[in-house]
């Protein structure tokens, strides 16, 4: 029985998995929307657009992805869930979201009257219905609705209908029977977002620094995205990085849209973004430099490429994972105190209002971008209290280490094998076929994905597999899930790589 229920869990978080790949199609669209209005809001930091056309030009344009950001989940995630990434899945999802969307809107409901709009919170609910949520849903349905018959083969009086162009229709008509389910359950599902938001928000201060340190907590499996959803996006009521960049007028401290309604507060939205940044920027190149220091003399030199590589990726874009990664496992009690400062960055960034967020993640790029948005408020204070966390992150980290004699890069008892090890000059493909290699061959490989730091893949036998050439090629770490699901951290070159592996696989 506990067998069978750990078999579950597995499956269910494999499957979770799937869907937090499949996010980083639609999320990657972001740091356009983020380009696009910061350079707006530097042009025309005042008026946002009233005062210069370019201006309002590259506002709108930004505008234009993140008002759309539920939509293009559909699409992205019907995409990247498809087992060949084709672009029926995605117009699948398209139909799928706007027949949901359609029948549940406000009118609709009303008319078809089935369900009775005698309450302002039912008439929210459906008023809500075209959000991030309902976008993912969609885009799941769509995929597996795609994966399970593209191929097939009607009779030949329907043969036009047949494999691909099939999907779309199965799609509309699974919609209107997902819509007619969700008519009911949306208002329940939708008054429970809105308690945990409202539960969230109304810890203040302390509800970011949670956020935070369970948004570090579950990057291990990469889950922290379907958490980020939550923050970032309209699912709870918060919106935060949807506020953040939306179009409005700020008056007075306050954002108003165009029917003069309050959609962000100055000080306040941002809240669960700002602190971030003094954490990705500094905290975590001062752990690259305690890592460094605490090696031992004969790895220095080989250390030193590393914390240099991933500590300018953390700095300059807020890319992460390869730096959390070189001591994630071997250290877990470092992973955990990261956690806890994390959570108490955004806590007093927070507390003391001071507000910058970003399209991307958080680094110098995304700061300088926002810098200008009328909602930054005293940016410049998280560098101020980034010099300060990069003088904590190096003193705990390096205490730490040496206190506790941990392995950290530079003082593993046993070093990686590095027989295959990477020299730094192969091309993409030679170096994707010696990561095929250390993966048991191409053979051994049913499904090559990836996201922005990591390859996803799942293997028909994973005991096959030589973890010490992956790290001697460049892995940073491996993360294994249920009995064939693996996770290889890259860094960004993870795209890249993926894409040579599938091409030599032919997968």
């Amino acid at each position: 029985m506990t067998y069978w229920k750990g078999e579950v869990i597995v499956n269910i978080l494999g499957y979770l998995q799937k869907i937090g790949r499949a996010l980083m199609v639609p999320v990657a669209v972001l740091p356009a929307a983020a380009v696009l209005m910061g350079i707006g809001y530097y042009i025309d930091p005042t008026g946002w657009g009233g005062g210069n056309p370019v201006a309002a030009f590259l506002i709108k344009s930004g505008g234009a992805i993140i008002e759309n950001m539920s939509v293009l989940f559909a699409i992205g995630v019907a995409y990247g869930m498809s087992k060949d990434k084709d672009g029926a899945a995605a117009l699948a999802g398209f139909v799928t979201f706007m027949v949901i969307t359609t029948l549940l809107g406000p009118g609709a409901v009303e008319q078809i009257g089935l369900v009775a709009m005698d309450s302002p919170e039912t008439k929210l609910a459906f008023a809500k219905i075209s959000n991030q949520f309902v976008g993912i849903l969609s885009g799941v349905v769509a995929a597996e609705i795609y994966n399970r018959f593209y191929q097939v083969e009607l009779h030949k009086a329907l043969s036009f209908f047949s494999g691909k162009r099939l999907v779309p229709i199965l799609c509309s008509w699974v919609a209107i029977l997902l819509a007619f389910v969700l008519m009911y359950v949306w208002p329940v599902i939708f008054g429970g977002l809105i308690h945990f938001g409202e539960a969230i928000t109304g810890m203040g201060d302390v509800g970011a620094g949670l956020y935070g340190f369970f948004n570090r907590l579950l990057i291990p499996v990469g889950l922290h995205h379907a958490l980020n959803t939550v923050f970032w996006f309209d699912f709870a009521g918060i919106n935060d990085l949807g506020n953040w960049w939306a179009a409005g007028e700020v008056v007075n401290g306050v954002k108003l849209d165009a029917d003069g309604n309050t959609i962000a507060v100055v000080g306040e939205t941002g809240r669960y973004m700002a602190g971030f940044f003094p954490v990705m920027m500094f905290g975590l190149p001062g752990a690259a430099l305690a890592i460094y220091h605490t090696a031992k003399p004969e790895n220095k030199e080989r250390v030193l490429s590393i914390m240099i590589a991933a500590g300018f990726a953390s700095f300059f874009t807020g890319v992460t994972e390869p730096l959390e990664f070189s001591f994630m496992f071997v250290a877990p009690v470092l992973y955990f105190l990261h956690a806890v400062l994390t959570g108490i960055s955004l806590f007093i960034a927070a507390s003391m209002q001071w507000t910058a967020g970003f399209g991307f993640s958080a680094g110098l790029v995304d700061l300088f971008l926002s810098a200008n948005n009328p909602l930054a408020n005293k940016w410049y204070m998280l560098v101020a209290q980034g010099l300060v966390f990069f003088a904590i992150y190096y003193s705990v980290f390096r205490f730490v280490i040496v206190k506790f004699n941990l392995a950290t890069p530079g003082r593993e008892a046993v070093e990686a094998n590095t027989s295959s090890k990477a020299s730094g000059n192969e091309s993409k493909r030679e170096l994707a076929e010696k990561y095929l290699a250390a993966l048991g061959g191409a053979d051994n490989l049913t499904v090559i994905d990836a996201c922005i730091t990591r390859l996803r893949l799942t293997l028909k036998d994973r005991s096959v597999i030589d973890e010490g050439t992956l790290k001697g090629l460049g892995a940073m770490g491996v993360v294994k899930l249920g009995d064939n699901n693996l996770q290889v951290i890259l860094g960004p070159q993870a795209e890249l790589v993926a894409g040579e592996m599938k091409a030599i696989a032919g997968k």
